[in-house]
């Protein structure tokens, strides 16, 4: 049981635990809550579809953005910290307009 053995794993002293470019496992590790930390690399490309990082069985966490860059090619790296429950509406970067505090208002 991977889940389990790696619950264990964590409880235990050593250096920490990558994995890098498995879609499948990451998706196991979101479901039961076992990514500390998430480090992506965002490259200018569209190739198709792809493949989804985030699938249907993570769930729910906040994560804070700690340290970004940008290469000269596009390429965007950033690290991600767990940072616990979502924050509904964590996502703003400023005090609601107007027509916002009316839009809320209305929706209740």
């Amino acid at each position: 049981d991977i889940v389990a053995a790696l619950r264990r794993l964590k409880q235990e002293d050593g250096p920490d635990l990558l994995i890098q470019g498995s879609g499948n496992l990451i998706q196991t590790l979101l479901a039961n809550g076992l990514i500390d930390e998430i480090r992506l690399m965002i490259f200018p490309l569209l190739l198709g579809k792809g493949k989804r990082l985030f699938g249907d069985s993570a769930i729910p966490a906040a994560f804070k953005l700690i340290k970004s860059q940008a290469t000269g090619t596009g390429v965007i790296m950033a690290t991600y910290e767990r940072a616990g429950e979502v924050k509904v509406g964590s996502f703003v970067t400023g005090e609601p307009s107007e027509a916002e505090l009316e839009r809320r208002k209305n929706w209740k």
